[in-house]
């Protein structure tokens, strides 16, 4: 991911994360959607905290408590919180984990502007 283009691989996953290796790439898939369909902007509130901002549209923050509730149960260390009054996802981890939300970020920003 440092290359700053979108790629399919898995490499900037943690060894923290438990979602098996064959099932990476389709997660992978689920949140590039997302990002594409879902998030207007990302802000980068600390090294700890980032904010995607969502669009209004119908499903989004079903899609969004689906998928955060799925990655929550294999990669732990994510704290992700849904305001449906700002329809905002913030992102935090501990500080062991900054690299892996730089990863997020990053391949958030570089799939929106794709669109």
């Amino acid at each position: 991911m440092s290359d700053r283009h979108v790629t399919t691989d898995d490499s900037w996953a943690p060894d923290a994360c438990t979602l098996p290796t064959r099932d990476r790439p389709l997660r992978l898939a689920e949140f590039d959607q997302f990002f594409r369909d879902a998030v207007q902007g990302v802000d980068r509130l600390s090294a700890q905290h980032l904010r995607l901002r969502l669009a209004g549209a119908g499903q989004v923050e079903e899609t969004a408590r689906d998928l955060t509730a799925r990655e929550s149960s294999c990669c732990s260390f994510f704290a992700f919180d849904i305001s449906p009054d700002s329809l905002t996802l913030d992102v935090r981890v501990p500080a062991a984990h900054v690299d892996v939300l730089d990863a997020l970020a990053e391949r958030a920003t570089s799939v929106r502007s794709q669109k």
